[in-house]
């Protein structure tokens, strides 16, 4: 959420808030108004509301253990925040407001396919939620919180019965930790994110070529020398399994092998193909080192990691990567290519699917299901095997036709700076995914949001993740035919909010960066600016500097999200204003939004002077100007009904045109719906 707007939002979202405790009673199957994410399975409002004062009190029933009291004072917590309500204990000797009812145990372990069904029903007097296990119970609490809302008659929750569960399994969230490493605190607010949009698996990526991440006692040099010093110990990371044991999520390491192993060979190079010497790498992209498949030695010492990692991590699954190995190292060896011509492997793809299978069995012997990118799927790839699809629909779909299970990450890459609304659209069933049989199907397990994060150290990260993967989160929990954009949208807006309450800075962090790069306390005209730009989309970045390691990410890219609400809402009020359907309200929106733009760069040039971050900034202000006094001309003449002067329409094209190609690495959103108001003005009748 934008700076300029966070107290118009504020307000408008407490408003929200009531409107949606009074809508009639509605079923998921027609997109409810209840600001819930992800959208339960069944939903029936009834009438009333049941407050929320000091009184309130939680209790729990049947089934009891250490992790339900923990979820039973989290959500206490959690509560106290939201409301600024007092709630130190929650316990009462009379009738408990919300009594939570569990039949049993989850697993020891966290598992794949554990129930997670619960049933919660807000009456007027009390609130009571049922669940089979402390899984479902832990879900249901969180549903709970978000129907909390502030109402003319203080905070409640509204009356409704709902029953639900998930549509897939595996429903998980990727932190690269390896190219910027993420604190532990980082970790766990991220976790207590995933809790809140019931995500149940946290997938660490822990080496890269970049750093190697976890404390290794066996093999001590892969962080000595494979680190900048910075990475989890045992103890840690045991910590971490246990902080998202606590809520319900699993916790799948990955170590990346054999390629993106830069990193391993600092300190082993015996295990790479190459001669080296070798060092971390300090710039982005794909790299040429390789771990050496034809050495026994690499597997003992393979074999001997796994081992150790596995008294680290329980969970069931072991990732090992598999990816974008160029095969530049094992081409470039004559005992390799050797190796390969003797045991008839023809090419790289051979030798890695040779590697891959090697692989396999270590993991296998360690009791763990081995999980891997695309490139590890090969014809005799064994059925256990998970393939973690990030090239797309048709590959997972390959995946579950040849007997594996599979999950997916294409179109959920976080990192990209794409859209909510992309992100929510991309399912895993989908394209070739939709012609499955059932029994294929079933190996479809879900999917996971990727942050990659050569441009999110922790500062920024949580603004990546968050929270448009929430919208991914809901895609891989609700029914697959809930897909409407604009419930999607307004439900994000307020569970954005409530995500601040658990820790999480994707909405504060915008403000001290701006305070940063201006040197001013309120930096109000460099918000309008931010507010209306977004970073550039996929790889494009990349392409339009040169970055590495050391490159401060202290700049207006880095302070906007990936997705501006204002542009957003500006392109639809104009898609309305083109489509006749606008009211003179909406005209006049349109015109104060272009109006603010265009004066804004008066009013920003002296601040940009100050400071060389934002000088860079003053094209790109001049030309949202432009933009906008083009915007406000054609607005006008769709008003008046009056056709645009072809000179004049061929000169705004051309300044558009120009003003598409992103400036100080950023875009601006308000040129295409610009450029929609100067055709749609244009192609007026007189």
């Amino acid at each position: 959420m934008k700076l300029c707007t966070r107290w118009r939002l504020a307000l408008i979202l407490s408003v929200s808030l009531a409107a949606f405790a009074e809508t009639p009673a509605v079923h998921a199957e027609n997109p409810t108004l209840l600001p819930l994410m992800p959208l339960p399975l069944h939903v029936v409002q009834g009438e009333g509301q049941l407050k929320i004062d000091g009184g309130f009190s939680i209790a729990l029933e049947g089934y009891k253990d250490a992790r339900l009291e923990s979820a039973r004072k989290r959500f206490l917590s959690t509560l106290s925040r939201e409301t600024g309500i007092p709630y130190h204990d929650g316990t009462t000797s009379g009738e408990a407001t919300l009594v939570v009812k569990t039949t049993g145990a989850s697993d020891a372990v966290p598992s794949l396919g554990e129930d997670e069904s619960y049933h919660l029903e807000v009456t007027p007097a009390h609130a009571l939620l049922t669940a089979p296990n402390p899984l479902g119970a832990m879900h249901g609490l969180q549903t709970f919180l978000q129907l909390v809302s502030i109402t003319p008659s203080g905070f409640s929750a509204p009356v409704v019965t709902i029953d639900d569960e998930p549509r897939f399994p595996w429903r998980g969230l990727m932190i690269d930790a390896g190219r910027h490493f993420q604190p532990l605190y980082v970790i766990e607010r991220n976790l207590d994110g995933m809790e809140a949009v019931k995500m149940n698996v946290f997938h660490w990526h822990l080496s890269e070529d970049q750093g190697f991440r976890a404390e290794s006692k066996i093999y001590p040099r892969l962080t000595g020398k494979g680190s900048d010093g910075l990475y989890y110990t045992q103890e840690q990371m045991r910590g971490i399994v246990a902080y998202a044991r606590d809520r319900g999520i699993r916790v799948v390491p990955e170590f990346d092998m054999p390629c993106h192993t830069t990193a391993w060979f600092a300190g082993y190079p015996d295990l790479a193909s190459g001669k080296g010497p070798y060092k971390i790498e300090t710039h982005w992209g794909v790299f040429d080192p390789a771990m050496d498949p034809t050495r026994e030695s690499t597997f003992e010492f393979l074999g001997k990691f796994i081992g150790e990692m596995t008294t680290i991590f329980p969970d069931a699954y072991f990732h090992v990567g598999g990816d974008e190995c160029n095969g530049k190292e094992w081409d470039a060896n004559p005992r390799i290519k050797s190796f390969m011509r003797a045991h008839g492997l023809k090419d790289n793809a051979a030798l890695q699917s040779y590697f891959t299978a090697r692989v396999q069995k270590l993991v296998a012997a360690h009791h763990r299901i081995m999980v891997g990118w695309d490139e590890v799927l090969q014809p005799d790839t064994p059925k256990d095997v998970v393939i973690h699809s990030w090239r797309g629909p048709q590959s997972l779909a390959a995946a579950a036709r040849q007997g594996n299970r599979g999950i997916l990450s294409n179109g959920y890459y976080i990192d990209l700076n794409q859209s909510a609304a992309e992100h929510y659209l991309a399912d895993p069933l989908a394209g070739d995914g939709a012609s499955l049989t059932p029994e294929e199907k079933k190996r479809v397990l879900g999917g996971e949001a990727a942050m990659w994060s050569e441009f999110t150290p922790p500062e920024i990260i949580d603004s990546r993740i968050w929270p448009r993967t929430a919208a991914i989160a809901e895609r891989l929990w609700s029914p697959q035919d809930v897909r409407d954009l604009n419930s999607m949208y307004a439900r994000l807006a307020v569970v954005s909010d409530k995500l601040e309450f658990y820790g999480l800075k994707h909405q504060s962090f915008t403000l001290p960066m701006l305070q940063r790069m201006s040197g001013e306390a309120h930096p109000k005209y460099l918000a309008v600016l931010a507010g209306v730009v977004q970073p550039p989309v996929g790889y494009q970045r990349e392409e339009l500097k040169d970055y590495d390691w050391h490159s401060p990410l202290n700049h207006l890219v880095d302070a906007v999200p990936p997705e501006s609400d204002t542009a957003r809402k500006f392109k639809n009020l104009v898609d309305e204003i083109v489509a006749g359907n606008a009211s003179p309200e909406m005209f006049q929106k349109a015109k104060e939004w272009l109006t603010l733009w265009r004066d804004n760069d008066a009013k920003l040039e002296p601040s940009l002077k100050k400071s060389d971050i934002a000088a860079e900034l003053a094209p790109l202000s001049q030309s949202l100007s432009q933009v906008a006094a083009i915007g406000l001309r054609a607005l006008d003449d769709l008003q008046n009904h009056r056709v645009a002067d072809a000179a004049t329409t061929q000169n705004d094209t051309q300044v558009l045109k120009a003003a598409e190609k992103p400036q100080a690495v950023l875009r601006d959103m308000a040129v295409a719906p610009v450029e929609t108001l100067v055709q749609a003005a244009a192609a007026q009748k007189p």
